[in-house]
């Protein structure tokens, strides 16, 4: 006895629940989304690179204080000098050696100071670059996750609805053979299932190639995203004005804050420029001992000599052929340059900023509508069926009603996915998005 046949309209009222159990019980080590973000965060190259550029920068900041801080040195050395001189008895050969600590401390150098302090602005510029680089990783992990799941639903959906197909063409080729309906009906089923088939397909083929991209960005091999829970519903926007983000990205966004940076640096520059006019002061002290186990010309006996020093060093620069004053000079223009590349990137954010707001409401607009015309076309796929069953309907109304309803399906999952990753970005684009956000979208994950 034949086991009984799941009818297309229980089918499609229960594909929901059937995709996701099907993917759950297929990768029992499922992964959400903020596992994956982690292992990410140790193996993406350009994560990796940004850190790396920041730890270079933090040891970049403490040579610049190095300007500031006193220095000193141990020499030594041993000479040999061989003299001719027309006297009797006269040493001709003078041994010398030599040991002296040295040091200085500078007591007055403004540029160095400066110097200092650009590179602690540039430690707050490598720190803001991070951040942003943290925030891109969050999107990419956060794009080819839903990518791999959007591929998923859209190969499950074709999957079923070739199994819908193929049930109309047996449907089909039953009335055929009882005199029913004409060949007709069975050759359009047949065309329908053939293309579904290549369609199929292709979205095995797109499934591999999403997997392998999700794979390549976290460093695991066979990744398994946890598909969103059924029947969740996803949260609403907060703010709900564009005004509210464009003053938050205003406020955080790294590349606005990075540029502020650039700014500051750029006048640092300028200033570091004129002080070159000024002179600088150092306090130097030295202690050096010399012995001549031979003697010299002038002593011929064995002596040593010991010599301490404390002095102040002052160098006051006159003239160095217009260098300072055409400095000054390309230094005033960077930073015009700093100030012209800040105001574009705050105009730029703030555009983009309220781009994704807008685009953001339209993808939960989007929802709206598809899940009501999800439920339209279930309900007109029901009533083709039954029309296609007491005679009113023909096998092609029957197919179209199924490819309208399965696409809406897609349309749906990829419209919920487009309102996640688009609340994402726009976190990123006001410069507020953190780790902890990938947690509030693993709630909306299935369970394991």
């Amino acid at each position: 006895m034949r086991p009984p046949r799941l009818s297309s309209q229980r089918f499609l009222r229960h594909l929901p629940l059937l995709t996701s159990a099907v993917l759950l019980c297929g990768h029992a080590e499922a992964q959400s989304l903020a596992e994956l973000y982690d292992a990410a965060r140790g193996y993406d190259a350009t994560f990796q690179s940004t850190q790396a550029s920041y730890d270079a920068t933090v040891s970049r900041s403490e040579q610049a204080r190095a300007g500031l801080l006193p220095s000193a040195s141990l020499t030594g050395g041993v000479s040999r000098v061989h003299t001719d001189i027309s006297l009797p008895d006269a040493n001709n050969g003078t041994t010398t050696r030599q040991l002296g600590v040295n040091g200085s401390q500078p007591l007055y150098r403004p540029v160095n100071a400066l110097t200092f302090t650009q590179s602690q602005r540039q430690i707050d510029l490598a720190r803001a670059s991070l951040e942003s680089a943290s925030q891109d990783l969050i999107v990419r992990v956060s794009q080819a996750y839903f990518d791999v799941l959007a591929a998923q639903d859209t190969l499950g959906l074709v999957q079923a609805q070739k199994a819908a197909v193929g049930e109309q063409r047996a449907s089909a080729q039953r009335n055929f053979e009882v005199g029913n309906t004409t060949i007709t009906d069975t050759r359009e089923a047949q065309a329908r299932f053939d293309l579904v088939t290549a369609q199929e397909i292709a979205a095995d083929n797109d499934l591999r190639v999403k997997r392998a991209a999700l794979d390549q960005l976290v460093g695991r091999y066979g990744t398994a995203p946890l598909p969103l829970a059924p029947r969740v519903v996803l949260p609403t926007l907060v703010p709900n004005t564009p005004d509210r983000w464009v003053d938050d990205a205003q406020a955080y966004q790294p590349a606005i804050r990075q540029a502020q940076i650039a700014l500051d640096v750029a006048r640092l520059e300028v200033q570091k420029a004129e002080a070159g006019h000024l002179p600088t002061v150092d306090l130097t002290a030295g202690y050096n001992a010399s012995r001549f186990p031979n003697g010299t010309t002038g002593v011929p006996v064995s002596y040593r000599t010991k010599q301490a020093s404390l002095g102040v060093q002052l160098n006051m620069p006159l003239f160095a052929g217009f260098a300072i004053q055409n400095r000054v000079r390309e230094t005033l223009s960077l930073e015009e340059k700093a100030m012209a590349d800040l105001d574009a990137t705050r105009r730029n954010v703030a555009q983009a900023t309220r781009s994704l707001f807008f685009g953001t409401l339209s993808a939960a607009g989007q929802v709206q509508a598809l899940e009501a015309a999800e439920a339209s076309s279930q309900s007109a796929l029901e009533a083709n069926q039954l029309g296609y069953q007491v005679g009113v309907r023909i096998n092609i109304d029957v197919l179209n009603a199924q490819s309208q309803l399965y696409q809406t399906k897609r349309d749906l999952a990829q419209a919920r996915y487009n309102l996640l990753l688009g609340q994402i970005r726009l976190r990123q684009a006001a410069g507020t998005l953190v780790p902890q956000d990938i947690h509030m979208i693993d709630a909306l994950l299935a369970t394991r």
